[in-house]
């Protein structure tokens, strides 16, 4: 059972990660040859206070 773990930036509309997803799994079945329904996707929102780039905030650099 392949599980995808994606982290992104906080921020998206329901409806982004919605298709994220979506794309993912499509695309781990066409890869693998794995039914769709044996693929687990996982999306983790960070905050932006939470990721640094350099060492400086996603928040401080206005990202």
């Amino acid at each position: 059972m392949p599980l995808v773990n994606i982290q992104i930036l906080e921020g998206r509309s329901p409806e982004m990660i919605n298709d994220l997803m979506k794309n993912v799994t499509d695309t781990v079945s066409e890869s693998l040859e794995t039914p769709k329904k044996n693929i687990r996707v996982i999306v983790t929102e960070v905050p932006k206070t939470h990721w640094a780039i350099g060492g400086t905030s996603a928040k401080d650099l206005g990202r």
